[in-house]
């Protein structure tokens, strides 16, 4: 049985594809998640800032926090729209700052989108575990372990393919969607008929000592914390490819449904939780709290935390599509590995999947699963994002000049220079809590994108034919065959060289004289018909007198001449047989490829255990 069908499932073939594409009833679930799971943990970002500096005053600051998040929402909404009617080919910010600004800001924008889906992945998954040990308190010792495994399991469901994977992950989406509905109507519906007040706390939860007023500085940073709002807005526009046609449709249709679902549950939760003057309890989330409050510990109480947990896995799985797709782009541009480009057996980008696995599995286990010192790496690159992509929208308009470019250009604008102060206020009010490192990743990981392109078009123009000139008039290719003892394996390397040649060579690196001198005797005994050479060393190491040797044999080639270098491989029945097998053959080939005009043939040789074992 193959493992790998047991995992992933079959294989499906190329003109399957179209049926992997994501329907809008299970591309919301998919590609929306993150941004609607947002609502489990930015409000209780706002209040980790405001509560400490004016105790419960500072539930009477919240909605100057939360009202601008929402517009500014709005305003990328309207904004990703209009990428996605112009660019239905994905790519989203990194497509038109290409194309409008300049390769530099792409990759700016492209540093800062990947740095943000991974953290999307370790911030969700972690949330999503501290959820759970809200529920159940006996599990926080394992807050890591459990992250990893939801990780995996998250990767290896995403492997199967899209389809797949939307079929599994849909359902839980709704089912959040239809509870926070639920908790925030019948939560608002308890206070009007005064059943339901404020959560009573013992004392120590809110500071006694406190500022006399919130600064701008303080509600600048609840902003800044709040706006992780707002991510997973940028993934529909990466993903456009992804949809059923018409995909431009189907995608803008989603983004729609999007803002509409945030700003009823980000709003009504922030609006439950100033009414219910929630405060900050280590080891209980605010959403938690506020499903106790409405609900008890019943089961919709439950359901709530089992679900929430849930849909921030579920956030994790927006990146798994936006930064496949993304690095598809990368790569076809020559700024990534291609191996990226390429579709794995269920027709996803499965190396764009497990890059993500691994890089979030390293921070997750680098960051103790810890929600809040991963959210000051979070947000502060999607809003780089959203700021070159605004300023390329603007700069589209003015060139173009399709109709109502006016106003758009306007829109746009505005949100160029809202987002960009937001970005500056993010990146600042969180520097010191750990967004200085994106001070050095941002950089490193354009440099790299840089350096990999620049390499591709070094070896594209190596590659490059102007004149087809071959040689047809070249003597028959030299044959080298390595030799340590007359046997089986020997024979069948000197016959395939006959094959091919008719100037061959038996090379022996001697270290042993003894040796040497007995292969001579029965060489010449066995008059085999091709030429002995034994290079005697002093040393144990066989390879610098040979790759000596075989420089000096390339030095005397005529132009179009090559030399083949044979030697054997064992052909295993065990993956332990490696450790007695084949390590000389390893470094042997490794080595020859240093060499410009000398090839190197390995012949497999296979041996029948079961006649050893008669024997």
């Amino acid at each position: 049985m193959n493992i790998k069908n047991v995992l992933l499932g079959k294989p499906l073939k190329n003109n399957e594809l179209a049926h992997e594409k994501l329907s809008k009833l299970w591309g919301l679930p998919i590609l929306a998640s993150d941004a609607v799971s947002s609502v489990a943990y930015a409000i209780e970002e706002i209040l980790l800032v405001l509560i400490p500096f004016a105790s419960v005053a500072a539930f009477h600051f919240v909605p100057y926090v939360v009202i601008p998040i929402l517009l500014l929402l709005l305003i990328l909404v309207f904004s990703y729209s209009q990428i996605i009617d112009h660019y239905p080919q994905g790519g989203g910010a990194y497509a038109v700052a290409k194309e409008n600004v300049g390769n530099r800001a792409a990759l700016l924008t492209a540093a800062a989108l990947i740095i943000d889906y991974i953290m999307t992945v370790a911030v969700s998954i972690s949330s999503s575990t501290a959820a759970l040990v809200s529920a159940f308190p006996a599990f926080h010792d394992h807050k890591v372990l459990i992250s990893l495994v939801c990780v995996f399991i998250i990767t290896l469901i995403n492997l199967r393919g899209a389809r797949e994977a939307s079929k599994i992950f849909g359902l839980p989406t709704y089912i959040f969607i239809f509870s926070m509905a639920s908790l925030i109507i019948v939560g608002f519906f308890k206070i009007v008929t005064g059943t339901l007040h404020p959560i009573e706390y013992q004392a120590g939860v809110f500071p006694k000592e406190t500022l006399q007023g919130i600064g701008v500085l303080f509600l600048l940073k609840a902003f800044s914390s709040g706006c992780s709002a707002m991510s997973g807005i940028e993934a529909v526009s990466d993903s456009v490819p992804s949809f059923k046609n018409p995909a431009t449709r189907n995608a803008k249709l989603i983004l729609c449904t999007l803002a509409g679902i945030i700003i009823f549950i980000f709003g009504g939760i922030s609006l439950l939780a100033v009414n219910l003057k929630v405060g900050i309890v280590h080891g209980h989330t605010v959403l938690s709290q506020l499903s106790s409050a409405v609900f008890g510990h019943t089961f919709m109480f439950y359901v709530i935390q089992v679900f929430t947990s849930l849909i921030l896995i579920l956030a994790a799985n927006t990146a798994y599509n936006g930064l496949p797709q993304l690095l598809y782009i990368l790569a076809h541009d020559g700024y990534v590995p291609r191996q990226f480009s390429s579709r794995g057996t269920k027709l996803s980008f499965s190396n764009g999947i497990v890059f993500i696995y691994i890089v979030s599995s390293l921070l997750i286990i680098g960051f103790g699963s810890d929600t809040h010192k991963m959210v000051p790496l979070y947000s502060v690159g999607v809003f780089i994002s959203f700021t070159v992509a605004q300023f390329s929208m603007f700069l589209k308009w003015r060139k173009i000049k399709e109709k109502n470019w006016q106003y758009k250009c306007w829109i746009n604008g505005v949100g160029a220079i809202v987002t960009l102060v937001v970005s500056v206020i993010v990146f600042s009010t969180k520097f010191t809590d750990g967004a200085w490192l994106l001070g050095i990743a941002i950089p490193f990981l354009m440099f790299l994108m840089y350096f990999i392109n620049k390499h591709y078009t070094f070896v594209a123009e190596q590659l490059k034919l102007d004149i087809f000139h071959p040689y047809d008039k070249v003597s028959s290719t030299q044959c080298i065959v390595l030799v340590h003892d007359i046997n089986k394996p020997f024979l069948k390397a000197i016959n395939y060289a006959n094959s091919i040649s008719n100037n061959i060579t038996a090379l022996h690196i001697c270290r042993h004289p003894e040796h040497a001198e007995a292969l001579r005797k029965e060489w010449e005994e066995l008059k085999i018909p091709c030429k002995l050479k034994i290079i005697e060393t002093p040393y144990r190491d066989i390879i610098k007198p040979m790759d000596d040797y075989l420089w000096e044999r390339e030095k005397a080639l005529k132009p179009g001449e090559n030399i083949s270098v044979i030697t054997i491989k064992f052909v295993i029945d065990h993956w332990y047989d490696n450790i007695l097998h084949n390590q000389t053959t390893y470094f042997i080939s490794h080595n020859l490829s240093k060499h410009k005009n000398i090839s190197t043939i390995v012949l497999p040789f296979h041996y029948d255990l079961r006649n050893v074992e008669r024997h």
